[in-house]
């Protein structure tokens, strides 16, 4: 990390000499710049991940049934509704709400699969711009679909915004204290509670699921106000002088120049180096693609399944109960570092994997007799993704070096996305085999 800011301050240097008669701004306070920095980090966390999980929560409006008349002269904007099975007793769509799932995640797969090779060479900004400019093109493109298949790829390009903002804003990290890490998390979890939330509400109060996602798209302005506008310089790691410091933290924002140019960057690493520091991350990723896996098995493999005839709310409604109340225990609990730390994730990960269980018992044998325990399990659930989630990227951020840790932040992205992106292809023949049961 000093050798990185080292670079970009003889960088600085060499400007200074071009543009030494304009006046320097005047240092940032420290403690306000730490606020900004906070604030800046929890907004990005909850805009990166907005589009995200409203298209999981509209993934059963996405699919949802109608039978489609030959003679249909008026279709309303908004995605085609597909016919389903009424003889399960699971009351299913022909397509698993897990088909929405595979593209809201594989997009994102591939792109933290392929950030450690070379997303490096490509600046922050433009990914960030590129980020905003996809999560905006995914709502009025799911608004506006006649069909599943064009509403499909409007939740490719969520996929995309939130998938690339991860690996960018997750590695811009290794720049600030590691304190902004919490923010970071806290702000994903309040994408999700808020997210789904919103459009929960939305929809009960009336609004139709376009107009819904149309509502949302000051969303992804606020990403990038708060990337261009928020974020100021992160604490100095080297107090060798308040313009040095400065120069180091706005180099990775507005810099032109990539850490792959400047030697000795955390990107200035031997493929030997990479992978030795790879296999150290085993340890807190196993347990995370662990938990991700049996979580979102359970979100978008089972809870179309888990429906409830006995109660005053629909199947749709139903569903988005449940996205809302997980969302809500996964944002508890990733705003909970200051108040819970655990070092041992995978019995997290134990604790999923036996949620997963029960709840695939239930399905299969209907023993719980309310729904108001399925929401009780559910908000439990997101407790502990929540709480796996932001420790494992609190105990790599303390245990890696500074040279390695951007690297080893951007890696071990790949943890919650191949977690789910398993659940998603286990997912879709459950589906098909159960709701062909009578």
């Amino acid at each position: 990390m000093e050798s990185s800011a080292g670079s970009w301050r003889r960088l600085e240097d060499s400007e200074r000499l071009e543009t030494n008669s304009e006046p320097h701004a005047p240092p940032v306070d420290g403690q306000r710049a730490q606020w900004k920095n906070a604030v800046g980090f929890w907004i990005l966390g909850l805009c990166n991940n907005f589009s995200y999980v409203v298209m999981l929560s509209a993934a059963h409006d996405i699919l949802k049934q109608e039978q489609a008349s030959g003679n249909q002269s008026h279709v309303e904007p908004g995605p085609t509704p597909l016919p389903h099975n009424s003889s399960s007793r699971f009351d299913c769509n022909s397509i698993s709400t897990a088909a929405v799932l595979l593209a809201d995640i594989l997009p994102t797969l591939i792109i933290k699969l392929l950030a450690p090779l070379g997303l490096h060479l490509l600046p922050y900004s433009p990914r960030v711009l590129v980020s905003g400019v996809c999560s905006a093109g995914s709502f009025i493109l799911v608004a506006f679909s006649h069909s599943v298949g064009l509403s499909l790829c409007g939740v490719v390009l969520a996929s995309i915004s939130s998938g690339l903002g991860e690996v960018t804003f997750l590695s811009l990290t290794a720049f600030y204290p590691s304190a902004v890490i919490s923010w970071w998390s806290s702000g994903t979890g309040g994408a999700g509670l808020l997210g789904s939330l919103s459009y929960l509400g939305l929809t009960q109060a009336g609004l139709s699921p376009q107009h819904t996602l149309l509502s949302m798209l000051g969303i992804p302005i606020l990403l990038l106000a708060s990337y261009f506008l928020l974020l100021t310089s992160p604490e100095a790691q080297d107090p060798g002088g308040e313009d040095e410091a400065e120069t180091a933290a706005r180099q990775p924002l507005i810099g032109t120049e990539t850490p792959e140019s400047n030697p000795g960057s955390s990107w200035d690493l031997s493929f030997q180096e990479r992978w030795t520091v790879f296999k150290g991350l085993l340890r807190y990723i196993t347990p995370l693609v662990l938990v991700y896996f049996a979580e979102y098995f359970i979100n978008q493999g089972l809870f179309e399944l888990l429906y409830f005839r006995n109660t005053s709310l629909s199947h749709a409604e139903q569903y988005r109960w449940y996205q809302m109340l997980y969302q809500a225990g996964v944002f508890v609990s990733r705003s909970s570092l200051n108040c819970c730390r655990i070092r041992f994730t995978w019995v997290l990960a134990l604790l999923q994997c036996l949620n997963l269980v029960f709840l695939l018992a239930d399905v299969c044998l209907s023993f719980l007799p309310s729904i108001y325990l399925i929401f009780v399990i559910i908000l439990y659930e997101g407790f502990l993704g929540g709480a796996a989630y932001v420790n494992t990227f609190h105990n790599i951020a303390l245990e890696t070096s500074d040279k390695h840790r951007e690297f080893a932040m951007e890696a071990a992205c790949i943890s919650d996305t191949l977690g789910i992106s398993m659940s998603g292809v286990l997912a879709l023949p459950l589906h098909d085999f159960l709701c062909h049961l009578p």
